[in-house]
């Protein structure tokens, strides 16, 4: 009998921790994705000071994401190469 309760006891625990983890990388995989879209849009205008600003910024947030669990590893390092890659295009474009 005690390992039915003790059963349902883990469930239960199991199931509060699912649902912060949930939240938890919900708000991260947001936060990541709010601020590649940032990013998206300073590349599509064109504004090479605006990505400057926005670069570290960007591959900062994008390594909290892999750090928390929430991004796989070469998820992450694709993101951060295919950004750098606009990134520097849009500012040698203006240097140039």
């Amino acid at each position: 009998m005690a390992t039915v309760k003790g059963t349902k006891r883990q469930a239960r625990k199991r199931h509060r921790q699912s649902l912060e983890r949930r939240m938890r990388n919900k708000s991260v995989r947001t936060r990541v994705r709010r601020q590649m879209r940032t990013m998206r849009v300073a590349i599509a205008e064109g504004d090479a000071d605006k990505v400057k600003e926005l670069l570290p910024q960007t591959m900062s947030i994008i390594d909290t994401g892999w750090r928390r669990g929430v991004l796989h590893r070469n998820t992450a390092s694709r993101y951060k190469a295919r950004m750098a890659k606009q990134a520097n295009s849009v500012i040698a474009s203006k240097e140039a």
